[in-house]
């Protein structure tokens, strides 16, 4: 029985463009794995916790052996690791806040950054065989050869990250840009951007979806 875990990250409620894109992936994930279980989490809404010394050292340390601060510590993240381990489908949604990912996005990121899911030498990890798809929304175009492309710190921030912890083989990237030209009056013209990035972000979330698992 297949599992999606769905993070939202967007502060922006209904009006959020990534959240539409991640609820039109759970949607058809959903029609496609009736059985399935789906797990998920808003972090714009309930943010967990930013990472703390204690918290660190709690899980890069075997549970058996933490005192009672560790423990009490350990309760989120391990919570957090039963999560990511359920998981078949890792459905991320993040816009873009400055650049880059909201930091309740990092806080959760930085709860799975542990040995417990490092890539060995070979490059894999406990997080290898699973699917990541992430839905993000830009205010902008940062897409190749645009003005901004070197503005652009979020899919390769989170290529990277999840490489450092062996998946790579399953990613995939849903971007929708130009999210302001609608109530920004200077990026009105390039609306027809916002519309054909939108389209095919739901698009592609719909064809991934449909795929088994």
């Amino acid at each position: 029985m297949a599992t999606l875990l769905h993070i939202d990250s967007s502060i922006n409620g209904e009006n959020s463009f990534s959240r539409k894109v991640t609820a039109t992936y759970a949607e058809e994930w959903r029609k496609a794995n009736p059985d399935g279980t789906y797990i998920y989490r808003d972090l714009g809404a309930d943010p967990i916790p930013h990472m703390t010394a204690l918290a660190y050292g709690a899980q890069n340390t075997d549970p058996a052996e933490h005192d009672p601060e560790q423990a009490k510590a350990w309760e989120l993240t391990g919570t957090i690791h039963a999560e990511v381990d359920a998981a078949d489908v890792i459905l991320l949604g993040a816009p873009m806040y400055n650049f880059s990912i909201p930091s309740t996005l990092k806080a959760w990121l930085d709860r799975i950054a542990s040995q417990k899911y490092a890539a060995g030498p070979d490059g894999r990890s406990a997080l290898s065989d699973k699917k990541l798809i992430v839905a993000t929304a830009r205010g902008g175009s940062y897409a190749p050869g645009t003005p901004r492309e070197s503005f652009e710190h979020q899919e390769p921030y989170l290529r990277s990250f999840f490489t450092f912890l062996g998946l790579t083989d399953d990613v995939h990237f849903l971007h929708t840009e130009m999210t302001l030209s609608h109530v920004v009056p200077a990026l009105e013209q390039f609306k027809h951007i916002f519309e054909a990035t939108s389209e095919q972000a739901h698009g592609r979330a719909r064809e991934l979806a449909g795929a088994v698992g």
